[in-house]
């Protein structure tokens, strides 16, 4: 086992983990925090606005899902049956096929509006023959999945009510020798210096800070020792890194947009966890005025992310 803290990368790019998703989202692959709808309106509404949110993610930070995928190959090989493990917009699901060229992808998660985009994309892509969706919920089961060479699971297993016991069901789906990869982030990325808005200095980190205290109550496995409970499985862990990630892109582009999803998702979330002034503060951030994340040219885009690459041992049985 290895672990590396790498230096900051440096340009603006994508990643994913997506299925990478941002914190504050509501994206679950089942479990206690996810929206898992089945109906149309202001529902599908908001998961088609976690879909663009989650490309966001992908395209500002490509090259740490590219340096994870090859941790991957590295530790898997040559595989033909793989799990992305709380699919959401397919970003996952999409690196991953191209990473192994020859692999099918079984697509889960517990929305049907999610896996119904990624569906349409991956018709889009020329992609609908290597892709399987699969509605299912993750802590509970995964119907039909045996014998599969790798799982990557993109912030989704802090949402699982218990991951023990998925992780059980991972390591039964598994073949033995079989490779699951587990990418979590830190939380909010953040965005912003203490003074950017100067009237209520460290307005972020407060936001921030009250988010942390939600994910607490709500979910209350991020930032897990993912390694400790792969071991108690029966896995074998072979990678485990920490990556602090630090992006400064230029004005205008794909970070005002992620950083105004990212902030207007959590804000009502925030209504009366912060003070009235930091929430009107927030607003003035998201509101389409000179201080919009969106027109700002001091962004720089931090977030901490997480890898973990374990394998089921070859003699563990069925």
């Amino acid at each position: 086992m290895t672990h590396r803290t790498p230096a900051p990368h440096g340009s603006p790019a994508h990643s994913q983990p997506h299925g990478h998703g941002p914190h504050g989202t509501g994206h679950s692959a089942g479990g206690a925090h996810g929206n898992g709808t089945h109906s149309h309106g202001t529902a599908s509404h908001e998961q088609d606005g976690l879909a663009e949110l989650l490309d966001l993610d992908a395209e500002l930070f490509a090259p740490y899902l590219a340096s994870a995928m090859r941790s991957i190959v590295e530790a898997a090989g040559d595989v033909e049956r793989i799990v992305d493990l709380g699919a959401g917009s397919g970003t996952g699901t999409f690196a991953l096929l191209k990473q192994f060229p020859s692999a099918q992808v079984t697509a889960v998660d517990s929305s049907a509006h999610m896996l119904e985009q990624l569906t349409r994309s991956a018709a889009a892509k020329n992609l609908a023959s290597r892709v399987r969706p699969l509605e299912a919920d993750a802590g509970t089961s995964l119907p039909g999945v045996t014998d599969v060479d790798l799982v990557w699971a993109s912030a989704s297993m802090h949402h699982m009510d218990d991951p023990t016991a998925t992780l059980g069901i991972i390591f039964k789906a598994l073949r033995p020798g079989g490779v699951l990869a587990i990418a979590e982030l830190d939380g909010m990325p953040r965005f912003l210096a203490d003074d950017a808005v100067p009237e209520r200095p460290g307005l972020e980190g407060r936001c921030r800070d009250a988010l942390t205290t939600l994910h607490a109550e709500g979910v209350p496995h991020l930032g897990a020792d993912w390694g400790a409970l792969l071991a108690s499985t029966g896995f074998t862990l072979e990678d485990e890194r920490t990556e602090n990630l630090e992006l400064r892109p230029a004005p205008g582009g794909s970070a005002g947009l992620y950083a105004h999803g990212t902030l207007s998702r959590i804000r009502g979330a925030l209504d009366g966890r912060i003070e009235p002034a930091d929430l009107e503060a927030l607003d003035t951030l998201l509101d389409a005025g000179p201080a919009d994340v969106r027109h700002r040219d001091d962004l720089v885009v931090r977030s901490t992310r997480q890898l973990w690459v374990a394998r089921r041992p070859t003699d563990s049985g069925s």
